[in-house]
């Protein structure tokens, strides 16, 4: 006759009450930076549109760390900045895979035309996309991953342009209802966003920490893209043919992931 011990298994516990308010604050204020766009004109806007993107860097970031650990953090800003930065250098150069392009200088510190701040919005972007795309599918992920991207940029790049962060030279087809950008683009962001999602998981560590931070943060950044999105274009930029076609678009791909998240099953 023996007597077994039961070891219960060791649940994953939240992250502490500091930690919370820390990641938390950092998401907030990246989305009231957001908010206060198009509020705002002049060198203000100009100091806000950076100020958002090393925010929401920074915020990524710390939900990667404390969701998935130093290794995935600090694996995770190392490729995706060097692989914005390279990615952003060959297009600026030489026009491939996005199209011919420059950006100005109101976006500061460039380094062969390629400016500072330009890595950190793929950084602020790509952890969230592959997350998503990790918790929808697994033989996909990296076309899941690309494909939000891209979608995502279908906001981005007209409000860009219009606020002269960024000229195209547009000698072909453009994005429907944005005539001031390539249809190139978009093509180039789903080529570009496949390339580093199929990159990142492969490398990075699935497991979460024992300590984990839920999706909660990721999930709040990518609805508050599908609704900013749509708000601001119809209500502040004047672009409701964007408006519907960038939500009809961005939206097919983050809502499964958002709902899912929601459920708690993600």
């Amino acid at each position: 006759m023996s007597i077994r011990h039961y070891t219960p298994r060791r649940r994953r516990h939240g992250i502490s009450q500091r930690a919370r308010i820390v990641l938390g604050g950092a998401l907030a204020t990246t989305i009231l930076l957001q908010i206060s766009y198009p509020l705002v004109h002049g060198t203000a806007l100009q100091y806000i549109t950076i100020a958002t993107v090393y925010i929401g860097a920074i915020s990524m970031l710390l939900h990667a760390y404390l969701s998935f650990g130093i290794k995935y953090a600090s694996g995770y800003l190392i490729l995706t900045a060097l692989f914005g930065y390279f990615i952003e250098l060959t297009g600026v150069h030489s026009g491939w895979p996005f199209g011919v392009y420059s950006y100005d200088s109101s976006l500061g510190i460039a380094i062969f035309g390629v400016p500072i701040v330009v890595p950190f919005a793929w950084v602020m972007m790509v952890h969230p996309a592959l997350v998503a795309a990790r918790s929808i599918t697994s033989k996909w992920t990296f076309l899941y991953g690309g494909a939000l991207l891209a979608a995502w940029d279908l906001f981005l790049d007209p409000q860009m342009v219009a606020a002269n962060r960024w000229r195209w030279e547009v000698t072909g087809s453009h994005i429907p209802f944005v005539p001031d950008v390539p249809l190139s683009n978009f093509f180039g962001w789903l080529l570009a966003g496949c390339a580093i999602v199929a990159l990142l998981n492969r490398i990075l560590p699935f497991d979460r920490r024992k300590e984990s931070a839920s999706l909660r943060a990721v999930t709040i950044l990518l609805a508050w893209v599908l609704f900013s999105g749509l708000i601001g274009n119809i209500f502040f930029f004047h672009r409701p043919g964007l408006a519907l076609f960038g939500t009809f678009i961005y939206g097919a791909l983050a809502v499964p992931f958002i709902f899912k998240s929601s459920l708690g099953e993600a």
